[in-house]
């Protein structure tokens, strides 16, 4: 993220409609606004719908929804390669006319920062000039698999992972046995769709000069994991759970 000095930081945050992307992210936000930043949190119309109405939320933080192109947001049973396809096409649009209506109201953003499996929020802010930042919200043992996935151990991966004795060795990460990789990247998953998503997280990073990821870890408990690239500098933001929970005196 990029500040100027003398400027309060104006951030979007955008998350996938997602409960397990909505939490860590909301409590992300909440620290931002707790150093001073003025945080707009956007996940779809959908979603935000079914957020709680009843809790409080801290001054600086504000809520705008994006259309994904669906009227009642994403479901069990949904076809999710659909959905995906149409969350880009219909999102990419209405996020940009989201970020230009603040700044014809004289709110401009200052940066974006974008969850898990939405990498073309990236793109939608790189167009218009903004900065953005990867909000990643799970451990970053997964990321570097992902990343050593695309770079060189792909076909590794796809000729042994239905090999219960398969043992994988990635840098700065301890040996993998086949049931700790992601299922999805099982030819035969049926969650693959989500592999390009994570290819283009990849490339998004790829195509950034020292790019940062946000991390919902902490040093003491996976350091290794998030120096394991080197291209790419990781910062544990987390734990990203109510204060409630990690024994800390701020508002949940």
């Amino acid at each position: 993220m990029v500040v100027v000095m003398g400027v309060q930081p104006r951030i979007l945050l955008v998350t996938l409609p997602a409960q397990g992307h909505i939490n860590p992210a909301l409590q992300f936000a909440k620290r931002l606004v707790a150093i001073g930043a003025l945080v707009t949190f956007s996940t779809s119309m959908g979603a935000e719908r079914r957020m709680s109405k009843t809790g409080t939320y801290p001054e600086g933080l504000s809520f705008a929804a994006f259309d994904d192109g669906s009227e009642h947001g994403f479901s069990p049973g949904d076809d999710m390669s659909h959905y995906f396809t149409e969350l880009r096409r219909v999102g990419s649009k209405s996020l940009a006319e989201l970020i230009a209506a603040s700044s014809k109201n004289g709110r401009p953003f200052t940066c974006v920062v974008y969850s898990n499996l939405i990498p073309w929020v990236a793109k939608v802010a790189r167009e218009l000039n903004l900065p953005s930042t990867l909000l990643w919200n799970q451990s970053p043992a997964l990321l570097d698999i992902f990343y050593y996935y695309f770079n060189g151990y792909g076909d590794t991966i796809r000729e042994n992972i239905n090999d219960p004795t398969f043992s994988l060795k990635l840098p700065g990460l301890p040996p993998l046995g086949s049931h700790d990789l992601p299922s999805f990247l099982n030819p035969g998953n049926n969650h693959n769709f989500a592999i390009p998503i994570n290819r283009e997280h990849i490339e998004v990073l790829d195509e950034e000069t020292s790019p940062r990821v946000l991390v919902n870890t902490f040093d003491a408990l996976e350091c290794e994991a998030l120096n394991s690239i080197g291209k790419f500098k990781l910062v544990g933001v987390g734990p990203l759970i109510p204060s409630a929970f990690s024994g800390r005196k701020r508002s949940n």
